[in-house]
């Protein structure tokens, strides 16, 4: 059985469903990529999330979670620590956030070199992203991307800039050029990587993580084109435009998962960016990072 395997930060997820009433969920941007890509992989593919988890019931109730949505659970357990936590609020139809993780455990995922190397080891695809290694402290950092590196796996980089959970902004741009010398596939979001980098056009974009060593780069930028760059050449993937945006929320997790699905079965880089971009319009028209209604036909 082949492995897919993401790896970084779920949290709890309370969302806001009237004025004093909240849900409750699980979510975080690489495991909303490991929950999409359960359902753009066939069960010949084992769909994997790697994070660190406390021994409470809150963390046993996640790894249920976890499993209960065929997803399999990669866990170092740390006695002390617990998962972390954010809160959405809606006033107005805007959303805000507020977030809880001084104790999540994940933050310590990073640790343990073996336990990353055993983890890893049996890995086809791994994915994670700028959030989990913004999480990290800096040696933890170097820790990942040295395992990441030494697998055998095809490794996904999604830049996903959060600045509240850097250091400052020198370290953010080390640490996102540390995560795609990572990675041969890397998936950056122009408009935050010209504000942080000072990009003049997505081919800028390009070119900085060439040289940071991916083959595979596709530069998403909203309502306007994909740039994608393959060792092949730089093309141009229009957009079809969305009537009515609902939630944003996980638009670039549900691109990453169906665009790897996509590579990880011989599709074209090409042809699996425009199926990932039709899996994104979907999700964005509904609300919520995880939204199986859409899934009905084949996903693939």
């Amino acid at each position: 059985m082949s492995r897919f395997l993401c790896i970084g930060e779920c949290m709890v997820e309370l969302a806001q469903t009237g004025p004093d009433t909240y849900r409750r969920g699980f979510a975080g941007d690489t495991f909303n990529t490991a929950w999409y890509a359960r359902r753009c992989l066939p069960e010949s593919w084992d769909v994997s999330y790697a994070t660190a988890v406390g021994t409470d019931a809150t963390s046993a109730e996640m790894t249920a979670f976890m499993k209960a949505e065929r997803v399999t659970p990669a866990l170092r357990e740390i006695e002390g620590r617990t998962v972390g936590l954010y809160m959405i609020a809606t006033e107005g139809g805007e959303r805000s956030f507020s977030y809880w993780r001084s104790n999540s455990a994940a933050r310590l995922l990073g640790e343990d070199t073996e336990w990353l190397a055993a983890t890893f080891a049996q890995a086809e695809m791994i994915h994670f992203s700028g959030i989990t290694l913004a999480i990290l402290a800096p040696d933890q950092r170097s820790r990942l991307c040295n395992a990441l590196r030494s697998s055998r796996a095809t490794v996904s980089f999604d830049t996903n800039l959060r600045p509240r959970l850097w250091e400052n902004e020198n370290a953010m741009k080390r640490g996102l050029t540390q995560g795609a010398s990572a990675a041969s596939i890397v998936l950056p979001s122009f408009d935050e990587e010209t504000a942080l980098f000072g990009d003049a056009t997505p081919e800028h974009t390009i070119a900085r993580y060439r040289e940071a060593g991916a083959q595979i780069i596709a530069v998403k930028n909203g309502a306007s084109a994909l740039t994608m760059a393959t060792p092949e050449g730089i093309t141009e993937i229009a957009v079809e435009p969305v009537e009515k945006v609902v939630d944003s929320t996980a638009a670039g997790d549900s691109f990453a998962a169906r665009f790897l699905a996509g590579l990880a079965q011989n599709e074209t880089p090409q042809e699996a960016a425009r199926a990932a971009m039709a899996l994104a319009a979907k999700v964005i028209c509904a609300p919520g990072a995880l939204v199986p209604d859409i899934f009905q036909g084949d996903p693939k």
